[in-house]
């Protein structure tokens, strides 16, 4: 039996911080009872489930896609920046599903993209549209940093499911290469993710004040704070992070258009770019994006939208994931 046919579903989109929970009861219907559950309330992936379905008063689902914020390769899953692991065949008998699919989870933000209506995809440079039947690459600074991709494979779309947020991150400014010195120092390999996330973005403020010399006396400041204080006060060292870390963004981000020539476009996902809408668009992003010498003019044809939903568009990712599953 395909698992096109098995409702009612339960769709999840599990990060580091938030597991966000959908429900499928039938074919072509909309999603319902869409809940956000910290992770840290839950000593475990099957416990956060069982609130969800109590909490919500539903009904054990046939078959559920859990998309997860780690790399998925076998029966036995554990998160990269949460403590939660499991294994897929242990949780299937206990939640008495018919069929569990597990996958990361911007495989299934991936898996979205071809169905995302305009109004959700923020323009930052480059044309209005990609070039048709051209790989699309997937991006998402939050807790961790996501990527992923869609290659077009005769008339459907395959999603790539990798970990390019620990590729290792290069200094192009002296700035850059002192900060950077400051991270290995402390971490030992610096990958793009140690930077372009929310902790990332904490150690990145904390570098650049060692770096210029700056001892005053300062309580740390979370990567909500530091936010706060660049973009309603105009706070100067908080803005130089955030600078750097659109600047680095848009390094990363260049790099996987040209290796996986997304000429159909990049979109950032994860849940710290959204909140950065407004100044973001007006960043060093996109110049640093195109920034690639000879290939400055192939990266200025390549779109970049923002993701910005009220609702984790993963969750049809997951969906799309359990259709594909026979």
């Amino acid at each position: 039996m395909s698992c096109a046919t098995l409702f009612p579903r339960l769709l999840g989109d599990v990060g580091g911080t938030n597991a966000r929970f959908g429900w499928q009861a039938a074919p072509g219907q909309a999603l319902q009872n869409i809940r956000v559950l910290a992770c840290a309330d839950h000593a475990g992936i099957d416990l956060a489930i069982e609130h969800y379905l109590h909490s919500e008063g539903l009904d054990r689902p046939r078959a559920a896609c859990l998309g997860i914020a780690c790399p998925v390769t076998g029966d036995s899953v554990r998160m990269t920046n949460h403590h939660w692991a499991f294994s897929v065949q242990a949780l299937q008998q206990q939640l008495g599903l018919q069929a569990l699919r597990v996958i990361n989870d911007f495989t299934a933000l991936a898996l979205s993209l071809p169905d995302l209506p305009a109004d959700s995809k923020i323009p930052v440079g480059g044309p209005l549209r990609g070039a048709e039947q051209a790989p699309v690459a997937l991006i998402g600074p939050g807790t961790g940093l996501g990527v992923s991709g869609l290659l077009p494979s005769q008339g459907q779309w395959l999603p790539m499911a990798g970990e390019g947020g620990h590729v290792t991150l290069a200094a192009r400014t002296a700035l850059e290469f002192e900060t950077l010195q400051v991270l290995q120092h402390r971490f030992g390999h610096v990958s793009a993710e140690r930077v372009l996330s929310g902790q990332g973005l904490e150690d990145l403020h904390a570098a650049l004040r060692c770096v210029r010399g700056d001892t005053a006396p300062q309580q740390p400041l979370d990567a909500a704070g530091i936010t706060r204080l660049a973009l309603q006060q105009g706070e100067s060292s908080c803005l130089q992070t955030l600078d750097m870390f659109a600047v680095f963004l848009g390094r990363v981000a260049g790099d996987l258009a040209l290796t996986l020539g997304a000429r159909g476009g990049l979109f950032i996902g994860g849940g710290i770019v959204p909140r950065l809408l407004g100044w973001f668009e007006h960043s060093g992003f996109r110049r640093e994006f195109e920034d690639k010498g000879r290939y400055g003019v192939y990266l200025a044809e390549v779109p970049v939208w923002v993701i910005h939903t009220e609702h984790s568009p993963a969750l049809w990712g997951a969906a799309r994931a359990l259709d594909q599953l026979h």
